[in-house]
């Protein structure tokens, strides 16, 4: 896919740290305020790390951003920087603690399965920790691939495992104000 390089979509991108994730996620944001335009900043939740009761518990939000980047270009050419910059290592095992982890879920109404790349993320329909955060970013939108409401995803049981760090997430809203 193609993006035309004058056409301002809004894309949606995952966010979630284990490794001193309220610096991380800061900075994180920081960096990727200098390629696009934030334009919303979801409630963080605390999660346990996936098959990993050893780990520290991970702070996992999502931010809309407004931008004229492909999807590819905001992947791989922005996020994988910024995790990059703030020492992320990535390995063969996907569950291993991270300084930052960052993912195009959402990019307009872009539909994309390719190897690498996967817009809508399958983590929405399967992460509550992803799913909850994008529906309280977008809460009419409808899946681009199958047309379902994002809110019948979510459902009460889902909401009630998480836990909303409103002291972290005002201070990050905060951070984008100054």
């Amino acid at each position: 896919m193609t993006a035309d390089r004058d056409q301002v979509v809004d894309a949606f991108v995952s966010v979630g740290a284990n490794i001193d994730p309220e610096r991380n996620v800061v900075e994180a944001l920081r960096l990727l305020g200098r390629s696009v335009r934030i334009t919303g900043v979801s409630t963080f939740y605390r999660t346990k790390a996936v098959g990993r009761p050893e780990q520290q518990d991970f702070l996992n939000g999502v931010w809309t951003v407004a931008t004229n980047l492909s999807p590819r270009s905001l992947k791989f050419d922005v996020l994988r920087d910024i995790e990059r910059r703030l020492g992320r290592i990535r390995t063969a095992d996907k569950y291993a603690a991270r300084t930052i982890d960052l993912d195009v879920i959402l990019h307009g109404d872009a539909v994309i399965d390719e190897p690498d790349l996967h817009i809508p993320d399958p983590d929405i329909r399967t992460r509550a920790f992803v799913a909850l955060p994008l529906l309280e970013l977008a809460p009419d939108l409808r899946l681009p691939d199958t047309g379902e409401a994002l809110a019948t995803l979510v459902d009460e049981q889902q909401k009630r495992c998480l836990q909303a760090d409103i002291p972290f997430t005002d201070q990050l809203r905060r951070s984008m104000q100054s």
